[in-house]
């Protein structure tokens, strides 16, 4: 049945493209946002849709585009945790659910197309705009990006970006990523065919250079492989302004929309074809896209479930606390810091001028403005009961901080990042700079000292950081008693904060990059290089290769209640290339609260030919459990997961090797448990 409605899809389509003229299909690949309305979102982006492609004489509508990742970038809508928060939660369905939610406000402002499924590799947590991505790995990546892409397109479409190897901030308009074929396939492309494999209608192409071509210029990344060898169907837009630079290489290599004004396409893409310089078959392919992703979205949606009523409602504010709960990590938990009893602490001291801030992310092209926002402080007033006194200092005056801590029976300090301190980069003053890559990754001095000094001052110390990726914290992690990392947590931030701090809310959250101790055992990073090397390792895995002890390994979290996994069995002791393995695994709940763990699974290649990591994440699953309560969990891989690329054959292959089965808690060796099984046949 769909492969028919697909046939009369497409003959539908292109027979309104063989009524077009060369000027009404380099239309569809043309923004034709007003000219006004452009002037006013210099100033305030994305105050209306981005449009591109409208053909009045034919009844085809725009594409009406707004951004994201944390929600829909227009007027006041819900906003949820940055994408790093949401990756923490290991939830796929409930991204799923912010997905669809998003899906419902960005239709009901006029929107059609949404361009915030981020899935770049964070290869290094310096990079300004880490809080836009899932984390550092991309099997991860890849199956969160599908399950917002799915959520999203339930009502509109999806833009997933910026493909590909777009990962440094400050010199993202010119810098040249080199890469070789392999590490290029299986590090830095996967999560993008997951993507495409699941029916993405976009991508959007980055600003940087791979290889010495411009992304919007490169036909080896838009048309040999993501058009051609992965067979996508949709369309690829430029990133904004600064994603084309030349109209015969851009329309030539794949680009098929230039946003948001009409600089290389437009009259110039007219020109260039009536010269000869581009095919006009190129041209057909690129409006068929845009027509065929236009009708395909013009039958998707829920009838009645779109007004102005839907945004920012009840059930998405719900949700946005939900999704801050699930992936706020606790990071050290010592000496009974958390959590806090409401019937025995009287007066709570709270510290640092962060607690006082709605810290929502960055102010770039991924800022949502909600109707309100809930501050830590906030919070935790609104949590804290009738019986329970807080006092409130800033922390400017170290004397009242100190005072106030000595005094309390516990003290939460608030500390870390702003949107000053790290986001996407647009343009740069001397005395004020837009965004920009955070190349050391302590806290800044005034937040160091205020923790040690209140720290000596109260044996309940707990820090709340916020922030888009890790933050080392030798200096002073062993000064207090715990540790929570609350990311940017949107706008009931405040309240699931205080959830976590009064144990109304178990912590299930778990890292989903490697927190180093200092950036010495990291990848290289320069965020001013023209030109720059990504290697095969980076994250978890680097660390895995070099033997390196991280401050908290990926994956990592702790919980108010402790886990005990057991009894791992897998499916068959062997299997063939077409196969799948089957792993299950008893996990127990052994203390007294309920909770929920996230039960990831690695692989490990004994005999590989090739270097391969000492292990890679290949599953990973949400269990929820009461006290003393143990449940079976079982998660398969197929063993096309496991293949490299063969860059010989330019392929991908599956070894005939013994391949090590892990699970556990998170990527550290010694809390994982082994089995070991083979592929061999066909």
């Amino acid at each position: 049945m769909k492969n028919r409605e697909s046939e009369d899809r497409e003959k539908r389509i292109r027979e309104i493209l063989a009524r077009m003229t060369l000027a009404e299909k380099i239309g569809q690949m043309t923004a034709s946002t007003l000219l006004h309305r452009l002037l006013v979102m210099l100033f305030r982006y994305n105050f209306w849709v981005f449009e591109s492609g409208r053909n009045r004489r034919l009844k085809i509508p725009s594409l009406k585009f707004t951004d994201g990742p944390h929600g829909v970038s227009l007027n006041h809508s819900t906003c949820f945790p940055v994408s790093m928060c949401r990756g923490a939660a290991f939830d796929s369905e409930l991204e799923g659910r912010v997905g669809d939610a998003i899906g419902i406000e960005g239709r009901s402002q006029g929107a059609d197309h949404f361009g915030g499924v981020c899935i770049n590799v964070l290869r290094h947590p310096s990079w300004g705009r880490a809080q836009e991505t899932y984390g550092e790995d991309q099997f991860h990546l890849g199956v969160m990006g599908v399950a917002l892409t799915r959520g999203v397109q339930r009502h509109i479409m999806a833009c997933v970006k910026h493909y590909a190897c777009n990962s440094i901030e400050d010199s993202r308009y010119f810098v040249n990523v080199k890469i070789d074929e392999r590490t290029l396939r299986e590090v830095y492309l996967p999560h993008f065919k997951k993507c495409v494999d699941a029916g993405v209608a976009s991508v959007m192409s980055a600003y940087n250079k791979v290889n010495g071509h411009l992304c919007g210029h490169n036909e080896v990344l838009l048309k040999k492989i993501l058009k051609q060898d992965w067979g996508f169907d949709g369309f690829v837009v430029a990133d904004f302004i600064r994603g084309v630079k030349n109209t015969v290489r851009a329309a030539n290599a794949g680009l098929d929309i230039e946003m948001p004004v009409p600089i290389f396409y437009g009259l110039a893409l007219k020109v260039a074809v009536k010269r000869g310089k581009v095919p006009e078959k190129n041209i057909d392919d690129a409006a068929l896209r845009i027509l065929r992703m236009k009708d395909k979205f013009s039958k998707v949606g829920v009838p009645g479930a779109y007004d102005k009523s839907k945004v920012a409602c009840q059930d998405h504010i719900k949700l946005a606390l939900e999704a801050a709960q699930k992936g706020i990590v606790l990071l050290k938990n010592e000496k009974a810091g958390l959590p806090l009893d409401r019937e025995k602490i009287k007066t709570i001291a709270v510290v640092g001028r962060l607690a006082d801030y709605a810290n929502l992310g960055d102010y770039g092209s991924s800022r949502v403005r909600p109707p309100y926002a809930i501050t830590p402080l906030a919070g935790i007033k609104n949590r804290a009961g009738e019986k329970v006194k807080v006092v409130y200092s800033s922390g400017k005056d170290l004397a009242e901080a100190k005072s106030i801590a000595k005094s309390a029976d516990a003290v939460v300090m608030v500390v870390g990042l702003k949107w000053p301190d790290e986001g996407e980069f647009w343009f740069s003053f001397p005395s004020f700079k837009s965004g920009k890559d955070r190349l050391n990754l302590n806290l800044s001095q005034e937040h160091q000292e205020l923790i040690l000094a209140v720290a000596p001052e109260n044996k309940r110390c707990i820090v709340v950081l916020e922030g888009g990726s890790a933050i080392t914290m030798e200096r002073w992690k062993n000064q207090v008693s715990a540790i929570l990392m609350a990311w940017y947590p949107g706008m009931e931030g405040g309240n699931a904060i205080a959830d976590i701090l009064f144990g109304d809310v178990n912590p299930s959250g778990k890292l989903p990059m490697v927190f180093p101790k200092s950036t010495d055992q990291l990848p290289f990073f320069d965020n001013k290089a023209r030109e720059i090397e990504y290697g095969y390792y980076h994250g978890f895995r680097l660390f895995d290769k070099k033997g390196l002890e991280p401050a908290f390994p990926f994956g990592f979290g702790l919980s108010y209640t402790t886990y005990k996994y057991s009894n791992l069995k897998l499916s068959a002791k062997q299997i063939g290339k077409s196969g799948k393995i089957i792993a299950s695994v008893d996990v127990a709940n052994t203390g007294k609260m309920s909770g929920e763990e996230i039960v990831q699974l690695y692989v490990g290649y004994n005999g590989s030919k090739v270097d391969r990591p000492v292990k890679d994440l290949k599953a990973f699953a949400r269990v929820a459990l009461k006290p003393g309560e143990t449940r079976t969990v079982t998660i398969e891989v197929m063993a096309e997961e496991l293949a490299y690329y063969n860059v010989d054959k330019r392929g991908w292959e599956i070894e005939e090797i013994e391949y090590l089965i892990h699970v556990g808690p998170c990527s550290r060796q010694q809390d994982l448990i082994s089995d070991k099984f083979k592929i061999s046949g066909a």
